[in-house]
């Protein structure tokens, strides 16, 4: 699997103040409750569904400590797990021991260059990084990796979070009172780029929020194929009675059925705190000569 092209540019690492935030270490406990365990389930019921038959190989680009990894590679698949943050890095390496669950590699590294040899990998996750790369120059590096890392007819999976996310988070959690973070909404509206000047974790970290055709188009410059952008919690996260839900099981497993009803319905795609970019590296290229 290493064998990075020599002319592969060489990019900074993960930025200081997201590298903060993720040492922490609370995102994998964050993908365990109320509005991240049910963003975890969608996630996981669109990978199984779409994802090819293990054994495929998947590179998990950017995938913390493993969250989606291990599942993946106790259903037989081969997966390698590539993520900036040494926080990740360890937890994986102490979770593979602890469960004897083995990953295919465990290794640090940043999307836009990526160590990997061309062509090897079947499915690529990228379920973190285009909205860690507030710029678009940067994602579009991740992107084009992930295209070049793939086999031919290999399937894309990239995440993004909503334009919107952060104007019904705050309202639906109470952050909206805060006048501070009435500046975050604002911003984030107009430009899509989100900038926490606070100390206040809830109020996430430096990040890039997409429109849902915006993500469309990005993934379509890269080159990709079949292109379709599905809804991961839908409009429901913001509801009053979500979280009773959620911790209710008769009611989570409908609403987790519902969920996929309409994870395709254009017009609530963008009411998603996030959604998925499910695309194709193109079987063959056709090279006309003279």
């Amino acid at each position: 699997m290493p064998g990075h092209d020599d002319h592969m540019p060489e990019f900074p690492g993960l930025d200081e103040e997201i590298e903060r935030h993720y040492s922490q270490g609370q995102e994998q406990e964050r993908l365990r409750r109320d509005t991240g365990e049910v963003e975890r389930l969608r996630t996981a019921d669109i990978l199984h569904r779409y994802l090819p038959s293990p054994p495929a190989v998947i590179c998990d680009v950017g995938g913390a400590a493993g969250i989606y990894a291990f599942p993946l590679a106790e259903k037989g698949y081969h997966v390698h797990l590539i993520d900036p943050a040494p926080l990740h890095i360890e937890q994986a390496r102490t979770h593979s021991v602890q469960t004897g669950i083995p990953l295919a590699s465990i290794a640090r590294g940043d999307a836009r260059a990526l160590d990997i040899t061309s062509g090897v990998a079947d499915a690529v996750l990228l379920l973190g990084p285009l909205y860690h790369l507030v710029k678009k120059p940067d994602r579009m590096a991740a992107l084009h990796e992930a295209e070049r890392i793939l086999k031919p007819g290999g399937v894309l999976f990239a995440a993004a979070i909503s334009r919107f996310a952060s104007l019904i988070d705050g309202l639906s959690n109470g952050f909206f009172k805060d006048a501070r973070f009435r500046e975050l909404v604002s911003a984030d509206l107009a430009t899509g780029e989100h900038k926490n000047p606070t100390s206040s974790p809830e109020y996430f970290t430096t990040a890039y929020f997409h429109r849902p055709e915006e993500l469309y188009s990005e993934v379509c410059e890269a080159t990709f194929e079949e292109v379709k952008v599905l809804a991961v919690e839908g409009p429901a996260w913001g509801a009053a009675h979500f979280r009773s839900a959620v911790t209710d099981l008769v009611q989570r497993n409908a609403l987790l059925g519902m969920l996929s009803e309409i994870e395709s319905e254009s017009s609530i795609v963008g009411a998603s705190a996030h959604f998925i970019a499910m695309a194709r590296k193109p079987a063959r290229r056709f090279q006309i000569g003279f």
